[in-house]
């Protein structure tokens, strides 16, 4: 009697078919994970952004503000991990479902990828940056990821296709029925289930179902064919991790005569005076009055920080100048740089919140290029342009009006990080940095804010954003703990370029008591405040609020920092024990 399967109609298989969605699943991630390696590879050696980078700034600057201001919010110094982090998880998620199709359907697969690189030419077409070169390594990825995927279907066939079954004792192997044609041809593996294929009957259950039972059950090749597969994937994740970590450290720094390790800066014309004593009031818990480069706030809107080359750096100064021209880092390097100590803030800082610092800048005046360029009268606006294509606008009158407004080489008496804008950066102190401290800048463009709007005034935030006089609570820390009593209490306050005339606090609403001012440099600084009062056992609040020069006081009125800087009183909770 002819052999036949015991299998009925429709009745899968789900050890196999957990198999195969697991190797699709990993067919799908690695390709994904070599066009992604080769991308980065690529941008590097091109110097463009990496097709994740191009989506990303595509998604940051095409997301309608009611959208980015809450999510800036939410995930504040952490928005960019947020963002890069949510694609990554996108096209690898996309990539496994693509995967397990591709298995049956190579030409899913395929498409899926095309569809990739669409998007992805499409996201450097759309974002800000003027750089139609990022398209390479879109086109290099998609075909990485494609020539990885051939090769892993390839040997992932191999390792499912059914293996050969034992027959009864001593026939020796053969394949399954349900594998075979009449005459032995194998047959797609769901062929059972096609019309006119041989069906289970009741009479199949009689002696042809003793024979099955001496049939091996069908499944993948084990043997060559896993160990292929095995090290197909193996060898696709080694290059794939290979093209990635190698693109990373080509883009980590332009080494040679153009990176920031081979910039020698040159001594302030007139170098400062030393900080004066009492500027920093050395109180555990408060902030230093210089703030340590690796602790200086970062906020901006690149994805992942410009590593540029400074002996390729050039600025262009022009728009409604008499003299347009362009100058690179030798001759910037060469012209008499000035030092200017300035407190910078962002405008997104909460009350209470960290996203300012201090430090002493080494760069050249920024009145002294424009003058160099001719400024015409009505041109009211610097706009200034990073090399990501970030635009700022500045009020012309702000840098104009003698403060130590810069173009900044140095912080902390060494070249700028590329974190903090390296090659070169704006500086001016009294405004907010979304309208005066542009990093990685390459273009300054004199126009007028009636003509042109910067990035985030085109998002409805302020176009002329002077800092708001603020104080902050930093000891006790917020819920901390210390002893009753004679209890410390220490800060900072700000008001850049209008100084800082006092600042006062209390506790538990009780009456304001003036604090303690540290001395500082200028007017363009922060101030450490301290003063000390006696409380009993239990939890206490204390507040604190600054009067600026021009008689100001800090108004107690919570207001967000969009558009234009948060007002407020800072309250911090402690317990005395």
């Amino acid at each position: 009697m002819p052999h036949v399967t015991t299998e009925t109609r429709g009745t899968r298989n789900p050890p196999r078919d957990r198999r195969r969605t697991v190797v699709g699943t990993a067919v799908g991630l690695l390709s994904v994970g070599a066009s992604l390696g080769a991308a980065e590879l690529a941008s590097a050696l091109t110097r463009t952004a990496s097709p994740v980078v191009a989506v990303g700034d595509a998604v940051v600057d095409n997301t309608p503000p009611a959208l980015m201001e809450p999510a800036i919010s939410l995930f504040g110094t952490a928005d960019k991990v947020v963002l890069l982090s949510g694609i990554a998880i996108v096209l690898l998620g996309v990539g496994a479902v693509l995967g397990v199709v591709a298995l049956r359907r190579p030409a899913v697969g395929y498409a899926g990828l095309a569809v990739f690189a669409a998007a992805g030419i499409a996201a450097v077409l759309l974002r800000r940056a003027d750089e139609p070169g990022a398209v390479i390594p879109v086109l290099v990825g998609a075909a990485a990821g494609a020539s990885a995927l051939a090769l892993l279907l390839r040997s992932a066939h191999r390792y499912l296709r059914p293996a050969a079954a034992a027959g009864p004792a001593g026939a020796g192997p053969r394949a399954p029925a349900h594998a075979q044609g009449a005459e032995g041809v194998p047959v797609p593996e769901d062929a059972e289930n096609a019309p006119g294929a041989p069906r289970d009957t009741p009479e199949s259950h009689g002696a042809g179902s003793a024979q099955a039972a001496h049939t091996a059950e069908p499944g993948p090749a084990q043997g060559p064919g896993r160990r292929g597969f095995v090290l197909t994937a193996t060898g696709v994740l080694a290059a794939s991790g290979t093209a990635g970590a190698l693109g990373r450290l080509l883009s980590s720094d332009p080494g040679g005569t153009g990176g920031r390790s081979a910039i020698a800066l040159p001594s302030a014309a007139e170098p400062l005076a030393p900080l004066p004593a009492g500027t920093d009031l050395g109180v555990p818990g408060l902030p230093p009055f210089s703030t340590p480069v690796e602790d200086f706030y970062r906020i901006d809107t690149a994805l992942t920080v410009p590593r540029l080359d400074a002996s390729r750096w050039v600025l262009r100064v022009h728009g409604m100048v008499d003299r347009p021209f362009e100058i690179g880092m030798d001759e910037l390097l060469g012209l008499p740089l000035v030092e200017a100590d300035i407190t910078l803030t962002c405008v997104s800082n909460p009350v209470g919140g960290d996203l300012v610092g201090n430090t002493r800048w080494l760069g050249y005046p920024l009145a002294a290029l424009l003058r160099r360029a001719g400024v015409h009268a009505d041109a009211d606006q610097i706009l200034s342009t990073s090399h990501d294509g970030w635009t700022c606008g500045t009020p012309t009158e702000v840098v104009m009006d003698g403060r130590d407004a810069l173009l900044a080489v140095g912080m902390g008496g060494e070249a700028l990080t590329p974190v903090h804008g390296f090659p070169a950066r704006m500086v001016v102190p009294g405004l907010y940095g979304f309208v005066s401290a542009t990093k990685w800048v390459t273009d300054i463009e004199l126009t007028r804010f009636a003509d042109r709007q910067a990035y985030w005034a085109q998002r409805g935030w302020a176009v002329r954003a002077p800092v708001k006089t603020m104080s902050r609570v930093d000891v006790p820390a917020p819920l901390g703990r210390v002893g009753s009593g004679e209890v410390v209490l220490a800060g900072v306050a700000w008001s850049q370029h209008t100084g800082i005339d006092a600042v006062e606090v209390r506790v538990d609403d009780g009456e304001w008591q003036t604090a303690e001012l540290a001395r500082v440099p200028g007017i363009d600084t922060w101030v450490q405040w301290v003063a000390e009062t006696a409380v009993d056992p239990g939890r206490h609040t204390v507040e604190a609020r600054a009067t600026d020069s021009a008689g100001r006081t800090q108004p107690p009125e919570r207001v967000d920092p969009i558009p234009n800087g948060a007002t407020g009183w800072h309250r911090v909770r402690f317990t005395a024990e």
